[in-house]
């Protein structure tokens, strides 16, 4: 073999090497931004799951409410109505503002337990009041963990390589389940 044939011949194994870590980095690089958006949909999933248990609860906890709170019966529908706009709520983030304005209603449906010291005593109440304070445990632990797994989306998506093999992937921008202001504050009873 001449040496030009052999430096060819090098020259072509390099440039084949070095094309081949590249294919393998954006074959790695796709499948990390796939990674992290099926991370993101599964966490909203276990949010979801949680959220269906704190839905279903909730019918019995205003059943038994309501036999000692009978003139509540705007909040009941409030909850009723909220509770029906999750499920009927299209996206993500209709369904956190659902998800947001039911915890308004149920913050002020527990404080009516103040008022009314017989269901303060009732068993049933309190086991569903702990199932609820358990439900709404978990939903805030869920929560954190589907916005980390959101921050981690978008931040890598925020990256020169990142923004790429996102948009190659057809991977958004995530959005964060916030907490609106006005759900922030410490919810009154007024009778």
């Amino acid at each position: 073999m001449s040496k030009t044939l052999k430096i060819v011949l090098i020259v072509a194994a390099v440039i084949g090497v070095i094309t081949l870590f590249i294919l393998m980095g954006g074959i790695g690089a796709y499948n990390k931004v796939v990674t992290m958006d099926e991370a993101v949909s599964s966490q909203w999933a276990q949010v979801e799951n949680q959220l269906k248990r704190r839905y279903d609860l909730i019918p019995n906890l205003v059943a038994t409410v309501k036999g000692y709170a009978k003139h509540e019966k705007e909040l009941f529908e409030n909850i009723a109505e909220a509770r029906t706009k999750y499920f009927k709520a299209p996206t993500v983030n209709d369904k956190v503002q659902a998800a947001n304005k039911l915890e308004g209603f149920l913050s002020r449906l527990l404080v009516l337990r103040e008022t009314y010291p017989q269901l303060k005593a009732n068993r049933s109440f309190l086991k569903l009041q702990d199932s609820l304070e358990g439900t709404e445990n978990r939903i805030a632990v869920e929560r954190k963990r589907y916005n980390d797994a959101v921050r981690v989306l978008n931040t890598y998506r925020r990256t020169v390589f990142g923004r790429f093999f996102a948009a190659l992937a057809g991977v958004e921008k995530a959005q964060y389940y916030e907490i609106p202001d006005a759900e922030k504050a410490t919810p009154t009873v007024k009778f």
